[in-house]
């Protein structure tokens, strides 16, 4: 008697399991907005872009300026790297522009003392070939001083090319003092998106390469859903489509939307999808980026990570239930 109502109550309990799961799921049903010709829907996570700070050179973290969750605006300065030794090797450079202005300088009185030398070594020359006519001096003086004139013009010519080597060492200089200042200004990194700080990777005293993380930056403002939806209903859609967002957590709040991407290839199902009706074999990847307006009024409506459903109109004609139509702006 025992055994036989034993197994009266597991068949009662596994009846009424099978009848509570029936009666949640059509609840949930219930809950979704009833969905007329035109339109269709899907499920899918509040996701947004992510902009990781990474280090430009390698270099040790002097100091880390904002926590995990602060806000941040556009050129707001997060990190700093150490430029102890960037600080010196400028310097380091700053000296050889000096000098090699100073070898510039010096090359410039080597070319004017040329200069006088040919024109000294002309004016005999001239003196020479006139007693030369007269028979005054010999053909010997007389090439002497051809050959003098000869080499005045070449180093006179080799000065000159000793200015032209200093003025370019001066631009080489130049250029490696500008860029040390680069890597100097480089050394502190900016924010380059208004946004919220979601990752903090390093810590200061931390030596990390070029390109090392160190924070990851949140975009609020540049938010989306995606989601997958049959052969037929994608084929239908545009980019650009109207849609709604409505978010697990605040399941009253109607979220404006767009589509903003439609796959050019179908893929296979992802397992972690799960659709209303029989499960799909080919999909397409469709995201719906949420309206800036929106978002950027209610900066804490739309977390990453928030599981909901993405309502997209297919037909542009298609008035919007009454449950998904936004309240009037006041």
């Amino acid at each position: 008697m025992k055994t036989r109502r034993s197994k009266k109550w597991t068949t009662t309990a596994v009846l009424l399991a099978i009848v509570a799961g029936a009666a949640g799921y059509t609840w949930k049903r219930n809950q979704e907005p009833a969905l007329p010709q035109g339109f269709t829907s899907g499920n899918g996570r509040i996701e947004a872009t992510e902009v990781d700070i990474t280090t430009k050179f390698g270099g040790r973290i002097e100091r880390v300026m904002v926590k995990e969750g602060n806000r941040v605006e556009l050129n707001q300065s997060l990190v700093r790297i150490d430029t102890k030794e960037l600080d010196a090797q400028l310097r380091r450079a700053e000296a050889e522009v000096r000098r090699a202005r100073q070898e510039r300088n010096f090359a410039v009185a080597v070319i004017e003392q040329r200069k006088s030398e040919l024109s000294l070594a002309r004016k005999d020359l001239e003196r020479s070939e006139g007693l030369y006519e007269n028979d005054s001096i010999s053909l010997e003086q007389l090439q002497r001083d051809e050959t003098a004139v000869q080499t005045a013009k070449a180093t006179l010519a080799a000065a000159r090319a000793q200015l032209s080597n200093a003025e370019a060492a001066i631009e080489a200089a130049i250029a490696n003092t500008e860029l040390l200042k680069v890597q100097i200004d480089d050394s502190i990194l900016k924010a380059p998106i208004n946004g919220r700080v979601l990752y903090r990777l390093a810590e200061p005293g931390e030596v990390l390469p070029a390109g090392g993380k160190v924070l990851s930056v949140l975009d609020p403002l540049d938010v989306y859903m995606t989601i997958f939806l049959p052969t037929q209903q994608a084929a239908r859609l545009a980019v650009g489509a109207d849609s709604r967002v409505l978010l697990d957590g605040i399941p009253d709040t109607v979220i404006p939307a767009k589509v903003s991407f439609v796959a050019p290839r179908a893929q296979f199902t992802p397992k972690e999808v799960e659709t209303r009706t029989e499960r799909e074999k080919l999909m397409f990847r469709i995201k719906v980026q949420l309206d800036a307006t929106f978002l950027a009024a209610h900066a804490e409506v739309a977390k990453t990570g928030v599981p909901g459903v993405a309502y997209i109109r297919l037909d542009p004609n298609a008035p919007w239930p009454v449950a998904l139509r936004q309240p009037p702006t006041p």
